[in-house]
């Protein structure tokens, strides 16, 4: 972990540099949210559609019956997927605990997913808001230059999370494959856009604003939920969503605007936010569709971000802006450390995620990243400067205790015999 050290440490000081709190986007149109949205939509629709377009002609032709030659079981694999046999099943394992395995030996184990969750994603969440925050390339004469792309930094977070995932794939047994590759397509676009919408909002909003937001996405994942899964919820449930809208509404109306924004921006940074949990919620109940296919969580993330790739360069090729943030990243060293720690960073805490889950089960994982979040609010407040009053701070508590008498609940009735909605999957939220 020494390398790992030295450059989170060289890293860390230049985090809160780049000049003061920035100003307000550029008002030319070509540079508006709204308009770049667009414009990346347009790029995933034109991979989308003729996707679309040919998964359906396959299946009208009955290709699975009539195909032949040497494109037949790669359109086979895309298309139809592979039944799995009884022979080749190998699920995943469930979480047992060796008779060897000692309280101590548990504890360390323990110690270690908290330590690599929490160190994970709280540097990637201190280099995500200066890197879409802050310039680069400031000194005393020259106010340097402010990195806006927010599709190149998904795409350089995915290429990287989609090499770790098939490394891992091929280094480690995972069951035989099933899913027809175009499902994944689905879940891709869906994150990609969340992610787009993440970047893009704090722009606008405040991180520690970003942050409660992400915890209030309890609240359309039980919506999709119920739209997309029809699935059935406790009153408890009801509740503790309830109490997470007071406590974010409390933080909102109490904390004044930053510097930078203006009531204007404000309500394109809330709209960008409603944008990630919309889409992200979509991604979790689309994901949890996908597992009935007995796939194991690296190959949803394999799949998932094979296609963020091919949708991100493609969208950044069509508008001509890859070329743009590769010339960025050399005219700006610390810019590519800090986008390469970021990915480094999302990559592994997937990962972390997997290890925890299969070790402690996902009522241990929640706590762990509840925690992480209102570190993430402490730190962000420690570097950046933000203010909270003191019923902001009272609605913080609010969204982070209702969100631990969820998980309180969930354990109470597991205790009971009776089976809780299963949590929001975990695969790829960055």
């Amino acid at each position: 972990c020494r390398w790992w050290t030295v450059v989170v440490l060289a890293t860390l000081p230049s985090l809160g540099a780049g000049g003061d709190a920035p100003e307000a986007p550029p008002e030319s149109w070509t540079q508006l949210w709204f308009f770049r949205f667009l414009v990346n939509a347009a790029g995933y629709a034109s991979f989308m559609v003729p996707g679309y377009l040919l998964v359906q002609y396959f299946r009208r032709k009955n290709y699975l019956e009539t195909g032949r030659g040497l494109c037949f079981p790669l359109v086979k694999a895309c298309v139809f997927g592979n039944e799995p046999k009884a022979s080749d099943e190998s699920p995943l394992a469930p979480r047992t605990e060796s008779a060897e395995t000692t309280p101590t030996w548990q504890a360390l184990k323990l110690l270690f997913c908290a330590t690599g969750l929490q160190v994970s994603y709280l540097t990637w969440g201190v280099l995500q808001e200066r890197v879409m925050t802050r310039n680069y390339g400031a000194t005393a004469t020259t106010p340097g230059e402010r990195f806006t792309d927010s599709q190149f930094l998904v795409l350089m977070n995915r290429v990287l999370a989609l090499m770790v995932a098939g490394l891992y794939c091929l280094l480690c047994k995972q069951p035989r494959h099933g899913a027809p590759m175009y499902q994944y397509s689905f879940a891709s676009l869906s994150n990609v856009l969340s992610s787009w919408c993440q970047y893009e909002a704090l722009k606008f909003v405040s991180f520690p604003t970003q942050v409660l937001a992400k915890a209030s996405k309890v609240i359309p994942v039980m919506l999709m939920g119920k739209l997309v899964s029809r699935r059935s919820y406790e009153h408890w449930e009801y509740l503790t969503a309830g109490l997470i809208s007071v406590g974010v509404t409390m933080f909102l109306l109490s904390s004044g605007p930053e510097p930078r924004n203006s009531p204007a921006t404000t309500l394109s940074g809330l709209i960008l936010l409603a944008g990630y949990i919309a889409f992200d919620s979509f991604t979790s109940n689309w994901q949890d569709a996908l597992f009935a296919y007995k796939m194991s969580s690296v190959q949803m993330m394999f799949g998932v971000n094979f296609f963020s790739c091919l949708f991100t360069v493609g969208s950044l090729l069509e508008q001509g802006a890859l070329l743009e943030g590769t010339r960025f990243m050399g005219r700006h060293s610390e810019f590519a450390a800090h986008a390469l720690l970021l990915s480094v960073c999302s990559a592994f805490g997937q990962l972390f995620i997997f290890y925890t889950i299969g070790q402690f089960g996902a009522a241990i994982f929640t706590i762990i990243m509840t925690l992480r979040q209102a570190f993430a609010i402490l730190l962000s407040c420690l570097l950046y400067g933000h203010t909270v009053t003191v019923v902001g701070g009272l609605g913080v508590a609010v969204v982070f205790a209702a969100l631990f008498l969820r998980v309180y609940a969930r354990g109470r009735l597991k205790q009971r015999g009776k089976k809780p909605v299963p949590i929001e999957s975990s695969v790829q939220k960055v």
